[in-house]
């Protein structure tokens, strides 16, 4: 695979949702974009009844935001806009009439971390470490935080996100609630996230819909607050400390 994408295929009332980038799943504005427009109506549709997210590749689950598109933004406005790229996708998310089971095959970092805590029951294998790295990079993970502070509290979400050089293992993130079972190998978990997906399917639609307002009960407020993050990270990415930074990213031409 070389090429971005985001697609989607329903079977038997499970939909899954695919993202990938060939830079280890990072996500540029595209890509945020069809991935948000693509739960939003999935989620729709009478005929699915559960739906699973996933990326493409075997290794990293998602990069974060994609470091190509930070170093060419040069304006605040151009900096909110991208941000609110992983806004929109948490509130579709977090809107979805659907359960979404989270499969998290391997690192995930940033913006991957806010993904996961997203969905609404995630597994992972042994290999997918988490790790915020925006204070790394002279930003913060403002946009995610609410979404992983949700899961997995001020706590382990603090820790984390001060302790922007380290990979916490998905064992310590199944023990602060972000993973709900961690397996050996992609085919352990992928089997169980099959099994777990066509058991949903015998529930009651009306029971989950029920169930996952409850989950996200106070929540109401996120389309703002997502989008006075995204106004944060947008004006922090031009800040000299990180235009600096990230020119230690920058492929030469």
């Amino acid at each position: 695979m070389t090429e971005a994408f985001v697609k989607s295929h329903i079977d038997q009332g499970i939909a899954t949702i695919e993202f990938f980038h060939p830079d280890q799943n990072s996500l540029p504005g595209h890509i945020l974009a069809q991935l948000a427009e693509t739960i939003i109506q999935v989620g729709q549709l009478n005929e699915v009844k559960v739906i699973i997210l996933k990326s493409g590749g075997d290794r990293t689950f998602c990069a974060g935001a994609s470091f190509k598109e930070l170093i060419n933004i040069n304006d605040a406005e151009t900096g909110r806009v991208f941000f609110s790229g992983f806004a929109n996708v948490i509130n579709a998310m977090r809107k979805c009439p659907k359960f979404i089971i989270g499969r998290i095959q391997g690192k995930t970092v940033g913006g991957g971390v806010g993904l996961a805590a997203s969905t609404d029951y995630c597994m992972a294998t042994k290999f997918a470490s988490v790790k915020l790295s925006e204070l790394n990079v002279g930003i913060g993970p403002f946009v995610v935080s609410p979404a992983i502070e949700r899961k997995m509290g001020v706590s382990a979400m603090s820790q984390i996100a001060i302790d922007a050089n380290t990979f916490y293992d998905a064992h310590w993130a199944m023990q602060k609630g972000l993973y709900a079972q961690v397996f050996e190998s992609i085919e352990e978990m992928d089997e169980a996230v099959m099994n777990f997906a066509k058991h949903l399917c015998t529930y009651n639609p009306e029971a989950m819909l029920e169930m996952k307002r409850v989950f996200w009960r106070g929540t109401d407020d996120w389309d703002q607050l997502l989008a006075e993050r995204a106004a944060i990270s947008g004006r922090l990415v031009l800040s000299d400390f990180t235009k600096e930074t990230l020119k230690k990213f920058k492929t030469p031409a």
